[in-house]
């Protein structure tokens, strides 16, 4: 089957030193089994065919062609560009590293919560193999006796966008962190713990979302960091590219793609803001740009542009570069750092004894000098702050601000490759 519609940008920006990736991890109560594990993944693989995959060059464009192989449990790795053909062509890998499974995924496979339902589902199976337990499916975890559903599978973008006229969004080009490049494919990871409860009794304070709390916290985090840069050059806008999920505003139940964005911030010409003035603009944006008038153009219109006539009859020889070159232009120029919250992760009871944390990172970022990616589990909140230099002032500043909210629980550092 074709790439969905937003993956196409994924492999024209594939490299020997770069490929959009990220990590999710399920933390268990006791070691991982890797065996258990190898079987779980043969059946769940099945049960979620795009993830029995790999990646395929046609005439005019990328295809998910399933393999004849089972994919594998892989051993531990750091979180860098990895090569398809020595993981067996597939686009993500499972690996077992103490308690945790781990799954590394290429983005033009799935989204953040596609990967979310294939861990989920993945552990599920693990653990009623290890201990037997009758798990009561429901939401992200699918029952792996079950038949592969086609909604599951579908390119949601052509489903709910296709036939429509879209316009292109303006955009100003963004303030980017400055900072000396960790070598090859380096990065860096700071993680922090917040208590739940806290984070809540801050944002009803606040009157805003988990979501615009910590958007507003990197806002903050940038005008400080742009106070103290001496560049004489340097842009003026700050903002934060936020992933959407469009799923649950369309009804949609695919396993593949099928999100947006938001850009959030500001023009610093204007003035610094404190931080309540950061979150309340964050939340009168992100409400703006929500509605379906002004968020589903902006999709449709890339719907519509691969859809035409001209660019499907340019052969993939050709799309690459120019994709590539338009996602330089219009990418991570528009904005400073990205946001991605996965949100409330949710499993069934009988799971739920078994599972102590999960965790979410975006891999090295190839226009941006780093990313904030965070999930909450139980009475946790679960934050990433990954980056690809040597200098941490963006996430100091940031983690000083939520330390003086009483947000942090506890912080530690991790070389991920």
């Amino acid at each position: 089957m074709r790439i969905d519609n937003a993956a196409n940008i994924y492999p024209a920006s594939l490299s020997r030193n770069y490929a959009s990736l990220y990590r999710m991890s399920v933390t268990l109560t006791e070691p991982v089994d890797p065996t258990l594990l190898q079987q779980a993944l043969e059946t769940v693989s099945e049960r979620i065919p795009t993830f029995r995959c790999g990646l395929r060059s046609g005439t005019f464009w990328w295809h998910l062609r399933r393999m004849d192989k089972d994919p594998e449990v892989m051993p531990a790795a750091p979180l860098s560009r990895f090569h398809f053909r020595d993981n067996g062509g597939f686009l993500y890998k499972v690996s077992a590293e103490g308690c945790r499974i781990v799954l590394d995924v290429f983005h033009a496979l799935a989204d953040g919560t596609g990967s979310e339902t294939f861990l989920l589902t993945l552990a599920g199976e693990y653990l009623r193999l290890k201990y037997g337990l009758s798990i009561s499916y429901s939401g992200l975890v699918l029952n792996p006796a079950e038949a592969p559903d086609a909604a599951e599978v579908e390119d949601s973008f052509k489903t709910v966008f296709s036939g429509r006229k879209g316009e292109l969004e303006k955009n100003v080009p963004a303030y980017h962190i400055q900072g000396r490049r960790l070598p090859g494919a380096g990065l860096r990871d700071i993680r922090a713990v917040m208590p739940m409860e806290r984070v809540k009794a801050v944002c009803r304070r606040m009157d805003c979302s988990v979501t615009d709390l910590l958007t507003g916290l990197m806002l903050d985090a940038l005008q400080k960091l742009y106070r103290a840069d001496d560049d004489p050059k340097k842009r003026s806008v700050v903002k934060v590219s936020v992933p959407v999920n469009l799923r649950p505003r369309y009804g949609s139940r695919t396993v593949r793609n099928f999100s947006s964005y938001v850009n959030l911030g500001m023009d610093i010409q204007s003035g610094y803001l404190p931080l309540e003035q950061l979150i309340r603009l964050v939340k009168m944006q992100k409400e703006a740009m929500l509605r379906p008038e002004n968020l589903e153009p902006k999709i449709a219109a890339n719907v519509e542009l691969e859809e035409s006539f001209a660019v499907r009859c340019l052969p993939l020889v050709v799309k690459k570069p120019v994709i590539d070159l338009i996602n330089k232009l219009h990418g991570d120029k528009y904005c400073s750092q990205t946001l991605s919250n996965l949100g409330q992760v949710r499993v069934p009871d009988e799971m739920r004894p078994y599972v102590t944390e999960f965790d979410f990172i975006l891999g090295r970022q190839r226009g941006n000098s780093g990313a904030v990616t965070c999930t909450g589990f139980g009475d946790k909140l679960f934050l990433h702050l990954s980056r690809n230099i040597y200098g941490a002032e963006f996430e100091q500043f940031f983690l000083d601000r939520a330390g003086s909210l009483g947000l942090l629980a506890g912080v530690s550092h991790h070389i991920l490759a």
